[in-house]
């Protein structure tokens, strides 16, 4: 088994709030990052990949191929966005980095043909999440 991994990078901005909860219980439980106009971050993505390299090319999946599906399902979806507001996928959750990368991963595992073995998603160069998909769990 080979595993690839593919970075990519997007900024956005989110607010985390549970609408279920009083406005004291949120400002309790999230703090400044429940601040009324959101908060941003410079995220980044590793798309972790795992198979056997195709006989015929020599490759688990062509990088350029990923590169254009991550663009078109993630980046352009994301990037200069507020996750909370303007992205009809993450309506109706609080969009912490969990269930950010959990959207994601549902968003991008189909067409990954189950080859999709982890996602890292970075909110800051000290925090981060791993994800290892539904089954994991």
């Amino acid at each position: 088994m080979i595993e690839l991994t593919r970075q990519v990078e997007f900024s956005a901005s989110h607010r985390l709030h549970n609408p279920s909860l009083s406005a004291e219980e949120n400002v309790e439980l999230f703090g400044i990052c429940n601040n009324a106009h959101g908060h941003g971050h410079n995220y980044v993505l590793d798309v972790t990949l795992r198979g056997a390299a195709d006989p015929k090319t020599g490759m688990v999946m062509d990088l350029n191929r990923l590169a254009i599906l991550l663009d078109d399902l993630v980046v352009r979806q994301l990037d200069h966005k507020h996750l909370s507001e303007d992205v009809p996928w993450l309506s109706g959750m609080v969009t912490t980095a969990e269930n950010v990368v959990a959207a994601i991963w549902d968003r991008i595992a189909g067409p990954l043909d189950g080859r999709l073995h982890r996602l890292r998603l970075y909110e800051s160069r000290q925090n981060f999440v791993d994800y290892l998909g539904p089954q994991a769990s």
